[in-house]
């Protein structure tokens, strides 16, 4: 996945706003929870961070290409970066992406989710 194809998908995720920071990362937020960080590669291929389950976290670890995100998880945080497609494609990381999205927006108020729209079932 390009950063430009990874901006390009969380932008089309609902109520997404992009900023660039922490040393050039591109952050992807649903109001204001970040769910999404893309940048600081190495190499050829972007680097993605994003929140997932605990069950996913326990499993993604340790595949090869994937590693419990640098800071994140050192502080007990249930985040993975995708440093290659090594073990993860990008349909797969789309499908991570989404449910990081749904995740960070189960953290905002009941009454933003609902004006949102998110959650709503």
């Amino acid at each position: 996945m390009t950063l430009d194809e990874y901006n390009a998908f969380c932008a089309a995720l609902p109520h997404a706003s992009h900023v660039v920071q922490w040393g050039g990362a591109h952050v992807w937020k649903v109001s204001g929870k970040v769910f999404a960080i893309g940048g600081w590669n190495d190499g050829a291929d972007l680097f993605v961070t994003f929140k997932c389950s605990d069950l996913g976290f326990e499993i993604l670890k340790e595949q090869p290409g994937l590693r419990p995100a640098p800071y994140l998880a050192s502080r007990g945080m249930k985040w993975i970066q995708r440093m290659t497609g090594e073990s993860m494609d990008d349909a797969a990381l789309r499908d991570y992406l989404r449910e990081s999205h749904r995740l960070a927006s189960l953290n905002l108020t009941k009454a933003k989710q609902k004006e949102l729209g998110l959650n709503q079932r």
